[in-house]
């Protein structure tokens, strides 16, 4: 038998990469892709499952912080291979007031391209990118899939972003 990584299956795209676009269901019917947000930072969020404690924690949090996310003008995204509907039905009971969006089918085919897939368990890894308003990576994180990262990272990711990266929306409102 051959040894395994326990931790990932690859590792996560690096810091100045510019980040791969995609197209995924936030709900049955409707599409989010990435492009959707460039001129303005995004948090993308891969975790492991809906329903599960840890992962339920965090995006928890994560809903609690969004005020702080928006003063970044940054734009939070979840990501997990469950499917819509799964999707809809957690965050409905989560409250929850961001995207989770399905990397469904094919399984994992985003989470494979941002280097946070566990091929071997056949579900996301606990990572978390910062993507300045340009595209580009400005950070990374990889947690144990039983380890909630918390949000200090993210915060300070946000917070080391320039005017540019951070986007034009810094001096105004959103919508």
């Amino acid at each position: 038998m051959a040894p395994t990584n326990h931790t990932k299956a690859r590792e996560l795209l690096a810091i100045g990469t510019e980040a791969p676009d995609f197209t995924l269901n936030s709900t049955p019917d409707q599409k989010v892709s990435l492009s959707d947000f460039r001129g303005r930072p995004v948090v993308l969020v891969f975790y492991p499952a809906d329903w599960s404690p840890v992962c339920g924690d965090q995006v928890a949090l994560y809903n609690e912080m969004l005020a702080e996310f928006t003063e970044s003008n940054a734009q939070l995204l979840g990501i997990s291979v469950d499917g819509a509907w799964c999707h809809l039905a957690f965050a409905k009971d989560r409250r929850l007031h961001f995207p989770l969006l399905a990397d469904f089918e094919p399984k994992g085919e985003v989470s494979r391209k941002y280097g946070a897939y566990h091929d071997d368990q056949g579900e996301s890894a606990r990572a978390l990118f910062v993507i300045d308003a340009n595209g580009i990576i400005r950070w990374n994180h990889l947690s144990p899939d039983g380890v909630n990262p918390g949000a200090d990272g993210i915060l300070r990711a946000l917070d080391a972003l320039t005017p540019e990266e951070r986007g034009s929306a810094t001096a105004g409102s959103t919508s």
